[in-house]
């Protein structure tokens, strides 16, 4: 009896063992499995980065990203190890550059099969600086060169909100460029992208300019058009040419627009010029205010235009003395208009009043 149970002991557990073995067996196959290559790659190239997403792999613990700047990328390339989800985004990259990437599951077994490669490109960063000067049937813009380009794509219409689906001007190989036989009497806009191997860059800021056989130096600041008459005018008939453009004479309502308007086109082609803006007077003597009503928005500060006003820095709207309504026995009437007299070099950019008949340029403005 004891012969037999003593057997039936070992058989149990001989099966014992062998259950044990084939489990051992089953785990060790099961981890030495190798994982597959991850599925749905894709790559997004955006300023200085690139954003990687791909299908989660069962069994997977992290994932490693192989990436190069050509094509090729293998198990040998740069590796981006222990990427714990299924994307990654790699970052600090050079602009204008294309970049090409793989990725591997990992787990205890080691790093599975390598996914298709893909790519992508971080565009070029926009030009900045973008400015446009129109003159009779001419347009000129110049931006600051970017570093890497090839080439340049500008984009343009007449109407705003430019991208680019509108009208281009490809493989411009120069920091500037002529628009020739444009149409007088019409407003033209534009943005510029730096080009090379990898595709085309951002799109810069906007640039207009105003075309009309009786405009000329055409300049943007801040979202608005400036230019000069093509001649000297009385204040009402510059007024007319402004409004044939779609513009009025000019309203300073910040300081800074004041002294940039009077750097660009108070010396404009060199020499010293008179410049009518939209300030008046005639309904009541001493009381200052821009013709076309615009306001300033900030308080009422800038608003205020007559004798005495200063901007929000203390400093005075008016040269000293003026406005004074002074008679004038080489114009009619009394001083009503708004000037900013160049030819006076102690005046600066600061404000005069003078007689309305008088001939002096008029800077135009479009919103």
């Amino acid at each position: 009896m004891n012969k037999i149970l003593h057997i039936i002991l070992i058989s149990i557990f001989s099966l014992i063992l062998i259950s044990c073995a084939e489990k051992d067996d089953s785990s060790s196959s099961s981890s030495s499995t190798t994982l597959s290559a991850p599925s749905g790659l894709t790559a997004a190239g955006a300023a200085s980065h690139v954003t990687l997403d791909w299908t989660a792999v069962s069994g997977a613990s992290s994932y490693t990203v192989y990436w190069d700047n050509s094509t090729g990328v293998s198990s040998s390339s740069t590796a981006i190890t222990s990427v714990s989800t299924d994307n990654h985004t790699h970052s600090s990259l050079d602009n204008g550059t294309t970049y090409y990437y793989k990725v591997a599951a990992v787990n205890s077994a080691g790093t599975g099969t390598l996914s298709s490669e893909v790519n992508a490109a971080t565009p070029l960063p926009a030009p900045d600086n973008l400015s446009a000067s129109g003159a009779n049937n001419t347009i000129t813009m110049i931006w600051n060169s970017v570093s890497g380009a090839t080439s340049y794509t500008l984009y343009w219409d007449n109407v705003s909100g430019i991208d680019n689906s509108d009208t281009a001007i490809t493989s411009i190989t120069n920091d500037n460029y002529t628009h020739n036989n444009m149409d007088n009497g019409s407003t033209y806009y534009y943005k510029v992208a730096a080009v090379n191997s990898s595709g085309t860059g951002t799109l810069s800021s906007v640039a207009s300019a105003i075309l009309s056989a009786n405009i000329q130096g055409s300049e943007t600041n801040e979202g608005h058009t400036y230019a000069l008459t093509s001649s000297t005018m009385s204040w009402d008939s510059a007024v007319t040419a402004a409004a044939a453009v779609g513009g009025y004479l000019a309203t300073l309502n910040t300081k800074a627009e004041n002294i940039w308007l009077y750097e660009k086109f108070g010396t404009y082609g060199g020499t010293a010029r008179d410049l009518w803006i939209g300030a008046l007077d005639n309904v009541t003597e001493g009381t200052w205010y821009w013709y076309n009503g615009t306001t300033s928005g900030d308080g009422g500060v800038s608003d205020n235009i007559s004798s005495g006003a200063k901007w929000p820095d203390g400093s005075n709207k008016w040269h000293t003395n003026e406005p004074n309504d002074w008679p004038d026995s080489n114009v009619d009437g009394q001083e009503n208009c708004g000037t900013i007299r160049s030819s006076l070099s102690a005046a600066e950019w600061r404000w005069n009043d003078y007689a309305c008949s008088a001939s002096y340029y008029g800077i135009i403005e479009i919103d």
